[in-house]
């Protein structure tokens, strides 16, 4: 996840005059170039470079801090490219084609009845320090999982029924894997794991202290790596710099030896603003992740030149969500508790946001309306048959009128029969343009029929600590996914999960449909026929679109912007778009 103190979104009419001014011209533009292009709608462009160019720094942006460089404790995004940068899997899922490939296992077994691998580990891999890599480092990655005082995000991702996975190492090449039962997934769950190293971290393990390993103060030198770069440099607030990893195992068809680049430089730049002109500048080779559609008329020149690509990937796999708080201790004391939770409450919002007029505003035309929590991007999993609750004001007004929220004094806000104003606060990641248009879009719509929204922008780590302490009313953000089978996300949908953000960490369901979803979600986790795991997360789809304890309202389509400069690229919807594959990426020439 990729997260965002306290100002308001700007009310000025002025400032909101000379956004739509900009919003207008930025639109014709995007259209004029839309209109140049042939149809990708269904493809993912992929740009590769005729001759691999070894050698040279790549340069691209990080939008917030690490707040630990430890995956298996936090699987956010920054830390999510750290670990792509230094670390390797056993098996690695394509962000592209969404096919398995070995990695650090080189082949496998699978038995007959599905519940036991057999991982052939690759031989001559060896940590950055030297030290070998070995079937004991991998058995120690999943205790350090499994305890629970980790507190692992991947405890309940890498669990079958409940139950762990059961490793065992006959010898220093060869890991044995038991499920306690089939995994839906196949093989590709091992894509969620993060190897660590034995010999490095064993006893903060054994004291209970793992969970504080790889924190964003350790010196670089004390990080080991077994991906293709070396974390050599953290400057906070500015920049990670990441040399290649001498001991890098992999290689090409060729037999050269990756990653083809010498650096890596991640550029720290929250506001996409200046992002934009570093990368119109030159400063940056790429961004951590899409530019926004109305950077693409001004783009433009500049590609024309031969100096950037702009690249479209299709519709993203992950759409900005809006959610309540819909934990019961939270609403104990409040006198909205009676209405602000009820599913009735969320239809009646459903239905007072026009989707289409979201997508001009908010994405310059740019994106399709959504109504569930899967994208169209998502081909293999979308549902097109969620109910679907059109624009309407009035039905709106109706349906907030069954809980007793009508206007009873004659000012612009509804009251619920105690007098109490409907109302409630929005907190929105400060700096990504579209959750702060879409937070002002909900203000400006919900008060049409009488509901007032403060809206509240917060920097990544502050939004975090309320989501994570559920001290709030409702939130905008994005969730954003590393696999596009909802059996890789279960900490998502299943209500005891981390990422069950309305509601995290239940220890039994809170309410009947939430117990649905988790039974249909252990079909979709444990099942290998494709057509019942399908059958199952359609309905899954349906129950989520009925309660709505997350609303969606547009998923954008995506734009990379990328330096002529940079080869070697396979794009993705996948976050991150193009780095995820950055031990194949070249560059030639000088910025």
């Amino acid at each position: 996840m990729d997260w965002p103190t306290g100002q308001e979104v700007n009310r000025q009419p002025r400032a909101l005059l000379s956004v739509l001014l900009i919003g207008v011209i930025a639109l014709m533009g995007w259209l004029w170039w839309r209109s140049a292009q042939s149809d990708q709608d269904d493809a993912t462009q992929i740009v590769v470079n005729e001759v691999s160019t070894r050698g040279g720094t790549l340069v691209s942006s990080l939008r917030s801090e690490p707040r630990t460089f430890n995956r298996i404790v936090l699987p956010s995004v920054p830390t999510d490219l750290y670990s792509i940068l230094t670390s390797s899997k056993l098996v690695r899922v394509n962000r592209a084609t969404q096919e398995v490939e070995p990695a650090l296992a080189e082949s496998w077994t699978i038995s007959p009845d599905n519940k036991t691998y057999t991982l052939k580990l690759r031989d001559g891999v060896t940590w950055s320090d030297g030290v070998p890599f070995t079937s004991a480092d991998v058995v120690f990655s999943f205790q350090a999982i499994y305890d629970a005082r980790t507190e692992s995000a991947l405890n309940e991702v890498l669990r079958i029924g409940g139950k762990p996975f059961v490793l065992t190492a006959p010898d220093a090449r060869t890991v044995v894997i038991n499920l306690p039962g089939t995994s839906g997934a196949g093989i590709g769950i091992l894509d969620n794991v993060t190897v660590a190293a034995k010999h490095k971290h064993e006893a903060a393990l054994k004291a209970g202290k793992f969970k504080d390993e790889l924190a964003v103060d350790t010196p670089p030198a004390d990080l080991l790596s077994i991906g293709p770069f070396k974390l050599t440099s953290y400057s906070p607030g500015q920049r990670l710099v990441f040399d290649r990893n001498p001991r890098y195992w992999k290689k090409d068809a060729a037999g050269t030896p990756l990653p083809y680049l010498d650096q890596v430089i991640l550029e720290i730049v929250p506001d996409q603003n200046a992002e934009l002109v570093r990368l119109q500048s030159g400063q940056l080779d790429t961004l951590q992740q899409q530019i926004r559609p109305e950077d693409i008329a001004t783009l433009r020149p500049l590609e024309q030149q031969g100096k950037l690509r702009v690249i479209e990937l299709g519709v993203a796999a992950d759409a900005d969500a809006f959610f309540f708080n819909l934990r019961s201790p939270y609403w104990a004391k409040d006198p909205r508790r009676d209405w602000i939770t009820r599913k009735e409450f969320r239809h009646a919002i459903s239905h007072a946001i026009d989707r289409e007029a979201f997508a001009n505003t908010v994405f310059l035309g740019a994106g399709v309306p959504i109504w569930g929590p899967v994208t169209p991007g998502n081909k293999q999993w979308f549902n097109p048959n969620v109910p679907r609750r059109g624009y309407s004001l009035e039905r709106a007004k109706e349906i907030l009128a069954g809980p007793g929220l009508t206007n009873r004094d004659a000012d612009e806000w509804l009251e619920d029969a105690r007098g109490t104003e409907a109302h409630f606060s929005l907190l929105a990641y400060r700096g990504n343009s579209s959750l702060e248009r879409g937070a002002a879009i909900l203000r400006d719509e919900l008060k049409k029929i009488g509901i007032k929204v403060d809206v509240v922008l917060l920097e990544q780590g502050a939004l975090l600590d309320r989501l994570f302490s559920s001290n709030f009313d409702s939130i905008m953000f994005v969730f954003n996914a590393t696999n596009l089978d909802p059996a890789m996300n279960p900490d998502f949908w299943l209500s005891s999960g981390a990422a069950h953000a309305w509601n995290r960490l239940q220890k039994i369901p809170a309410t009947d449909w939430e117990k649905e979803i988790d039974d249909l979600m252990g079909t979709v986790m444990t099942n290998v026929d494709p057509a019942e795991r399908k059958r199952a997360f359609d309905q899954v789809q349906m129950i989520f679109a009925e309660h709505l304890p997350m609303l969606y309202f547009v998923a954008p389509r995506l734009y990379m912007g990328v330096s002529a400069r940079v080869g070697g690229l396979s794009a993705s919807i996948l976050r991150p778009q193009l780095l995820w594959n950055v031990d194949q990426m070249t560059v030639k020439g000088s910025r």
